[in-house]
């Protein structure tokens, strides 16, 4: 099945495109109704499900090998009055020449109809020698096979999810030759709207403190660069990127520059998924791990509510180590659990040049289900989130990673944001993290810094993120903006107000989301800043990240940095030189209504 996925992914082939519907955009709004036309189906099929969850305010319509000549203009005016575009496909035709493919004459009509009369995507599952009938068509692809799995791999083309990669195997007609197929397209890209701070009530020369503390940040050694986004009021008042990738000074950083998020995956990922899952009634905070997780019952972890889990007072502990067990006695990875190169056992990577047995991932969740568990108090624990994105795969059947791409990323136009960068991104815009001296020893850069989320594959509920600060940027103010951005409501705003909320009597969380502590007012050193309100939200990263929204001033912080190159963790000065709560109280003292 793997193998046929990705056969029929590399296959498809885009043709043309000059109307540029291609990837089509998801938003929900008038301009953009789309209706989806399945000529020759028997009735709903994988193509048209597909494309539903993929714009749900979709409508979808079947013009049968039964219907006549005499029913195609009631259907094209009606199309025509209601939508901006129609995607067209073109089912169960013969894979032989004779009878015109077996295609009727009536299909081929309204196909070349509706091309001629409005925006029309057309897609052939099937011979591409039938695109002979339609080389007048503005959008064409040819999916060449007529199967589930085709189905919904051209289903993710038309929305951008995929880029098309395949090249036409044979000349169908003088529009259409041997090798044609477009390979590169824009996704759809969110360009945040660039404001001069007086814009929104803040002042540029306050601001250009943030110049001096990132460059002193830099010179005392804190890390070896950064960006740093801030949004006010919806709007871009800052965007910019200081020093390098790391000490050597090679390369240097700049605002397209992607970094590894650490725990930031823990509200990014992992909480947002859990709140969309939440709004529709899939989740319930008060419902137990083993309610959604099989093979947590008969294990003292099964009773553990999802609201608990989500406080970090479910009672796991804080971090288990598991690469250390599978560390040879000469300090180097196991030669039986690991090889250098990727085979048949071997599948899952864990770094370059070091692909793990997939069977070990067993053990990993077996080490968890039978570690110590704790009474009811605060511990910030990676395993809570460990379980809570395996909740979110069980609830929706998709791994992590591909769920949030497909719920958020995709649709909020985030470029960058997601697990595994190597496979999407050139290593040069790829921050490193870390030499690794304890386990896969070498520098890592493009795989996950977090040991155990490496282990995992990559993608895990608590690390394995990545993204450049603008992106962030994009999503924070989606949650900003009561969970609606251009138009589109991706999280209820009570939703977020629950969640973004102080949630417990014993810490300063909220649901998934850090918070400030309860006197930050008072305390010695105010946490994220002296300046915040107790409406704050957000998350910090051990790699040297954080991402904040303050509601009650519109505001949104990112700081994306490496503090732990080159030596790990033993780099302490980001947190030594409040580096990142300075910069987020320069943002504060900018705003001439504080």
């Amino acid at each position: 099945m793997a193998l046929r996925k990705r056969v029929s992914e590399a296959a498809i082939t885009l043709l043309r495109n000059d109307n540029k519907l291609v990837p089509f955009a998801p938003t929900v709004n008038n301009r953009s109704k789309v209706a989806v036309l399945a000529v020759g189906a028997d009735g709903n099929n994988t193509f048209l499900t597909a494309v539903k969850e993929m714009k749900s305010d979709v409508d979808t319509y079947i013009f049968s090998s039964r219907m006549t000549e005499a029913q195609i203009a009631p259907l094209v005016q009606r199309l025509k009055n209601e939508y901006a575009s129609v995607i067209v496909s073109l089912h169960n035709y013969s894979r032989r020449p004779a009878n015109n493919f077996g295609i009727s004459r009536s299909q081929r009509q309204m196909i070349n109809q509706l091309q001629q009369e409005m925006p029309t995507a057309t897609v052939l599952f099937g011979n591409p020698y039938a695109a002979k009938f339609f080389c007048d068509a503005s959008t064409i692809i040819a999916a060449y096979e007529d199967d589930s799995t085709t189905q919904r791999a051209a289903a993710e083309v038309l929305f951008g999810r995929l880029i098309p990669k395949g090249k036409l195997p044979v000349t169908v007609c003088p529009n259409f030759h041997f090798g044609d197929g477009i390979t590169e397209y824009a996704r759809p890209v969110t360009v945040l709207d660039e404001v001069t701070p007086e814009t929104v009530g803040m002042n540029s020369h306050t601001l250009l403190r943030i110049d001096s503390l990132a460059n002193d940040m830099i010179a005392k050694g804190a890390a070896p660069g950064c960006v740093i986004v801030a949004l006010k009021d919806g709007k871009l008042v800052y965007n910019k990127a200081f020093g390098h990738y790391d000490y050597s000074q090679r390369e240097a950083v700049t605002p397209q520059s992607i970094y590894d998020l650490a725990s930031v995956t823990k509200i990014c990922a992992t909480t947002i998924s859990v709140m969309r899952l939440y709004d529709e009634g899939r989740l319930s905070l008060d419902s137990t791990l083993g309610a959604y997780l099989p093979w947590t019952r008969g294990t003292d972890k099964e009773k553990l509510r999802i609201r608990d889990v989500l406080l970090h007072q479910a009672g796991l502990v804080s971090y288990i180590p598991f690469y250390k067990e599978t560390i040879a006695p000469n300090g180097y990875p196991d030669t039986l659990l690991y090889r250098p190169e990727q085979d048949s056992t071997h599948t899952l990577r864990v770094a370059e040049h070091l692909y793990m047995e997939p069977s070990f991932v067993d053990t990993m969740y077996k080490r968890i289900l039978t570690s110590r568990l704790g009474g009811r108090s605060y511990v910030y624990s990676d395993n809570d989130f460990i379980f809570l994105g395996k909740v979110v795969e069980q609830i929706t059947g998709k791994s992590l990673d591909h769920y949030v791409k497909e719920a958020f990323y995709d649709q909020l136009g985030m470029t960058t944001t997601g697990f595994q960068p190597r496979e999407r991104f050139p290593l040069t815009q790829i921050v490193p993290t870390e030499f690794e001296q304890n386990f896969r020893i070498q520098w890592i850069r493009g795989d996950v810094h977090d040991p155990g989320a490496a282990m995992f594959g990559g993608v895990a509920g608590h690390a394995g993120l990545f993204s450049d600060a603008y992106d962030l940027g994009i999503l924070m103010q989606m949650l900003a903006s009561g969970g609606s951005f251009n138009g589109v409501q991706y999280i209820k705003p009570e939703t977020i107000k629950l969640f973004s909320s102080y949630n417990s009597d014993i810490s300063r969380r909220g649901l998934g989301f850090d918070k400030p502590e309860k006197d930050n007012a008072t305390r010695k050193d105010p946490y994220p800043s002296k300046y915040a309100s107790p409406e704050v939200f957000g998350h910090t990263g051990f790699t040297g990240t954080c991402v904040w929204v303050d509601p009650k001033y519109n505001l949104v912080f990112v700081y994306l940095s490496n503090r732990v190159t080159p030596n790990g963790g033993a780099n302490t000065k980001i947190s030594s030189l409040n580096v990142r709560a300075n910069i987020m109280d320069v943002l504060y003292d900018a705003m001439a209504s504080r």
